[in-house]
């Protein structure tokens, strides 16, 4: 794709082109709602828990490489020219977030692979395993007795994916809103309380129901220090940064980020999850899907606004003097 930019102020002379639309934030969401599902799911079975939580180490398992196929066609979606995705396995580029990511993207298949044949079948996807019964039988022999390095190896690659998409924006310097070493994390946890969310709605027990909602307490207000900090560090940064803060803290994506972002998808989930944990009856789908609606409210705001963000002219010329 092409990026037409320029710096001058007048938005009638020149408009604003936007060059990723809504596939990539679809894209970023379900990456990181896959990479947390990873994590949980690998964690709980390295503690041995896996018979108590079918929501956690089945359900979650098995929906993994369904929303991160989804994830992949939006990503198709996006680029220009199709036929050339290929090219993104023809080669390895250490200094290239997207070369990367592909190649994270091509491990985690493999890893959800082995995730699901050590799983132990799912209600929602029983009928589809049966067909696939035998590869599975086949899979179960190669994997019997290796279920703590798989647990590992999805919270590896889990870890990796959700930083990763993050640090796709991060990279970007000619964007203040997205150049902050803090975007990895935050995508990170943000990703983790979405999985967390989308467990509580897959049936859990009232064991895994408990843990899931404590774990969101925690994780829910982590989100909110790394958004709190990413703020001060854009207010106490240079020009451009304070200018890109400024676009969630009055002007045109203020509205959306804290109605969505923070007030629904932070705020409210955060005082239901804690009238539950103080034994007040509460509904158990509206907390999880608010999060669910959070987290894909960030990512949108995130790769909008941050496309609106650039560097000032006083930034560009010091920049070009001093290289």
């Amino acid at each position: 794709m092409i990026e037409v930019t320029n710096y001058r102020d007048n938005p009638l002379i020149d408009p604003h082109l936007e060059i990723w639309e809504w596939q990539i934030s679809v894209y970023l969401f379900l990456g990181g709602l896959v990479a947390g599902l990873m994590i949980l799911n690998g964690l709980w079975r390295i503690r041995d828990r896996e018979h108590e939580t079918k929501a956690i180490t089945n359900s979650a398992v098995l929906w993994a490489p369904v929303l991160i196929s989804l994830g992949m066609f939006c990503l198709w979606l996006d680029l220009v020219n199709k036929l050339n995705v290929y090219r993104f396995y023809m080669t390895f580029q250490i200094k290239s977030p997207m070369s990367w990511g592909s190649w994270i993207l091509f491990l985690v298949y493999p890893a959800q692979i082995l995730a699901v044949a050590v799983a132990k079948g799912s209600d929602v996807f029983g009928g589809v395993l049966k067909g696939l019964n035998p590869l599975l039988q086949i899979l179960k022999s190669i994997t019997n007795g290796r279920e703590k390095q798989i647990a590992w190896l999805n919270v590896v690659l889990g870890v990796m994916l959700g930083i990763y998409t993050g640090i796709l924006l991060s990279a970007t310097a000619a964007r203040p809103l997205w150049n902050t070493a803090l975007l990895g994390p935050l995508f990170l946890v943000s990703g983790l309380s979405t999985a967390t969310a989308w467990n509580m709605l897959s049936r859990p027990t009232k064991i895994e129901h408990s843990s899931l909602a404590k774990w969101d307490f925690s994780l829910i207000i982590t989100e909110m220090f790394l958004l709190l900090l990413i703020l001060i560090g854009f207010l106490s940064g240079t020009e451009g940064h304070q200018s890109a803060g400024m676009l969630l803290l009055g002007g045109g994506f203020t509205a959306v980020f804290w109605i969505f972002v923070i007030i629904l998808g932070l705020l409210f989930p955060l005082w239901l999850e804690l009238r539950e944990m103080r034994g007040h009856s509460t509904p158990a789908w509206v907390a999880p899907a608010l999060v669910l609606l959070g987290g894909l409210a960030l990512r949108f705001v995130m790769v909008q606004a941050g496309q609106v963000s650039h560097l000032p002219d006083t930034e560009l010329l010091f920049g070009a003097v001093g290289h």
